[in-house]
């Protein structure tokens, strides 16, 4: 009885551990994760317009190939819609870059826009993700690229992941669960890894994407 009574005064602090939010200020860059389509865009869209940063980092996950007769390869990636969901926001074509480098895990991510970071000669970076994947975004950047450029990581502002009752949600339940398997890999050393194949670093969006999205608001 005495375990349960732990264990369920410890989930709210689980949840909260979770998130690792940094205040966001002025920085040379915002780079969108993967991963919520279209919330993460249409974060990095509006800290643009609100002055945060003059251009956004889009990552560019590896290359597919087919699957269970479906040419997966002809469809577009994440990168392409949320360069779409930019524009339809009002930022620039000219402000969009595209990180060339395929990534297929966080830790990729991470890798890339620390690179660009050197590459363009850029201090600080706003990373923006989701409110439960902040801890593992700071812990993989504390842990590879500590001293390598400033990152702040900010988390999208009406994110519905709710830190204190987190068990009562199916898809917090999830989220939760995906992030404390991130964590021990982490912490393991990366074991559960694949590396892309190395390209060129930074690739600037001038030509529109052929994708129609409608006009999106926040």
């Amino acid at each position: 009885m005495l375990s349960v009574i732990t264990l369920c005064a410890s989930l709210p602090g689980l949840g909260r551990w979770l998130v690792r939010e940094d205040p966001v200020r002025q920085s040379d860059a915002i780079a969108v994760l993967t991963g919520n389509f279209p919330a993460r865009a249409i974060e990095a869209a509006d800290l643009y317009r609100d002055g945060y940063a003059n251009e956004i980092w889009l990552t560019h996950p590896g290359p597919r190939t087919k699957s269970a007769g479906l040419n997966v390869a002809q469809i577009p990636t994440e990168d392409v819609f949320n360069y779409d969901v930019l524009r339809s926001m009002g930022v620039p074509a000219g402000a969009i870059h595209i990180l060339d480098t395929p990534i297929v895990n966080t830790a990729d991510e991470l890798n890339v826009i620390d690179s660009t970071l050197k590459e363009t000669g850029e201090a600080s970076v706003i990373v923006v993700t989701n409110k439960a994947h902040t801890r593992r975004v700071h812990s993989i950047w504390t842990k590879y690229h500590s001293g390598e450029g400033e990152m702040i990581v900010h988390a999208v502002a009406d994110d519905q992941f709710s830190p204190s009752s987190w068990w009562k949600s199916q898809t917090d339940k999830l989220q939760v669960a995906h992030e404390l398997l991130g964590m021990l890999n982490l912490w393991a050393g990366l074991p559960v890894h694949r590396t892309p194949r190395p390209s060129g670093s930074l690739t600037s969006s001038d030509a529109p994407v052929q994708i129609l999205l409608p006009t999106l608001a926040k």
